[in-house]
């Protein structure tokens, strides 16, 4: 597919690669501009001025300035790193701090964090109303909660019929509630802090805001916006979701192929079929201190939450350990995860590895035989991507992304032999170690398991189908625009 015409996008975000990140938000805004190009789409991205983004900036010029953008002036400069088309907002009152990007040093919310990102809306709307001399967004693409509030703002301002807005939804239990008494301060009409508006529960919702107020409404993969729908993954804006059916499209994510390529990876010994992960493996069971062991080496790379069902693995895991297979584990997060599983550490064929490390976690990958994500609800999921890209076998929960990206090992897939890994319903400890068992039981098969390798490294991983999506949709929003 090609567009009929030349589409500006800005796309609006809290984080993006290569400039910082904290989950999977900044790999896909990262990798979407590049991956639109070919479609005819001209994206620039919006991002805070937070220290560690203004350091990368070698050639950055000013191109809009504000004298008081929620308690302080405030310019946006732009830049190109690392191919990126840039625009940073500087603002030193809000970004300009030495901890974390949402978080404190004591790793709470910044207290002014419904300030800090309903500038980042505000400005996002400012460029569609053509705050910049030489550059104006067809489309604003907003990102999660922290850009919630740009197509409320959009939608109140003089471009409102001139610039169309989507919002994606990452991950819905994240949703910007803040209290009712920032009301004024956040530039909200209070007479649109009612249930078919901004309220949620009391409070006000920046990620309902974008909801209500975006003309289209995406989320991360087609089974998750199923999901949404419904009580059980809604988080209390299922409702809303429902009475913007039609509006709502589930694209899912796709990863970065270049970073991303067992052929070309520098972090590993590269290799272009299955048996070139024979010493990976080794180097990974030697890093852990890992003997050889007759079952899978099973990894996992994840935050350690409620959310991942990591502590599912946590009980299922002597199933695996008593058919010889073993398991490395990298991650941190809840405490009480991380002590569990430095515990269980302890045993033979068991090494977990507190923190997080991008090399280390493509080592672990390419030397994995399989890649364990048992997640309660996964909104798309790129641990899995990554799994498939390196013949690393995907052990998933059936939800979400998990559910759409792979074939299950099932008598009929396998027939057919296009099976890409094993997935696991419901999401509870029996049904985990049922799926360990038979992951070991495919393990022990040599020919069908180096098959099922090769099936998984041929499977698409990358952004060409997504980005076509992505380019139809902002098509289809313009189209009355030209």
């Amino acid at each position: 597919m090609s567009t009929a015409q030349h589409i500006r996008v800005l796309s609006v975000t809290s984080e993006c690669v290569p400039l910082v990140k904290t989950g999977g938000l900044a790999d896909v805004a990262g990798a979407l501009p590049s991956a639109l190009t070919p479609f005819g789409i001209e994206m620039r991205t919006l991002v805070p001025g937070y220290p560690q983004v203004i350091k990368q900036l070698e050639a950055a010029h000013l191109v809009a300035q504000f004298h008081d953008l929620f308690g302080g002036s405030a310019r946006v400069l732009e830049a190109n790193v690392a191919g990126l088309d840039l625009l940073v907002l500087d603002a030193p009152h809000l970004y300009d701090r030495n901890a974390g990007i949402y978080l404190n040093e004591d790793g709470l919310d910044w207290a002014d964090n419904p300030q800090r990102f309903a500038a980042l809306s505000r400005i996002a709307s400012e460029i569609a109303n053509g705050a910049l001399s030489d550059w104006r967004p067809d489309v604003l693409h907003c990102h999660d909660w922290q850009a919630g509030l740009a197509p409320y703002y959009l939608s109140k301002s003089e471009a409102a019929d001139q610039v169309r807005s989507v919002i994606t939804i990452h991950n819905v239990a994240f949703q910007g509630l803040t209290s009712v008494e920032l009301i004024t301060d956040l530039e909200i009409d209070p007479a649109d802090f009612t249930s078919e508006g901004v309220e949620y529960f009391g409070k006000i919702s920046t990620l309902k805001a974008g909801l209500v107020y975006a003309d289209r409404l995406t989320t991360v993969s087609p089974t998750y916006a199923e999901e949404l729908m419904t009580p059980e993954f809604g988080m209390g804006l299922d409702g809303v979701l429902r009475t913007r059916r039609n509006d709502l499209s589930g694209i899912l994510n796709g990863i970065d192929e270049v970073n991303w390529s067992p052929e070309h990876d520098t972090n590993i010994k590269p290799y272009k079929t299955p048996r070139g992960k024979i010493a990976n493996k080794k180097h990974l069971q030697e890093e852990f201190g890992l003997l050889p062991s007759d079952g899978p080496l099973c990894v996992v790379v994840s935050r350690l939450t409620d959310q991942k069902g990591l502590d599912l693995l946590l009980e299922a895991l002597p199933t695996l350990l008593e058919r010889g297979g073993q398991l490395a584990l990298l991650g941190s997060g809840d405490q009480t995860l991380e002590h569990a599983f430095v515990a269980a550490a302890e045993q033979p064929n068991v090494a977990v590895k507190i923190g997080y490390d991008e090399a280390l976690s493509h080592r672990m990958i390419a030397g994995g035989d399989a890649i364990i994500v048992p997640s309660r609800f996964e909104p798309c999921g790129l641990t899995q991507l990554y799994g498939l890209r390196y013949g690393t076998l995907p052990l998933v929960a059936l939800t979400g992304g998990l559910a759409d990206t792979i074939i299950p090992a099932t008598p009929a897939t396998l027939a057919k032999q296009v099976a890409t890994g094993v997935q696991f319903h419901p999401v509870t400890t029996n049904a985990l170690a049922n799926a360990l068992a038979k992951l070991c039981d495919l393990y022990a098969e040599e020919k069908l398991w180096s098959k099922l390798q090769r099936n998984a490294m041929a499977h698409p991983v990358g952004w060409d189908q997504s980005a076509q999506r992505y380019a139809q949709l902002y098509t289809d929003l313009t189209t009355d625009l030209k």
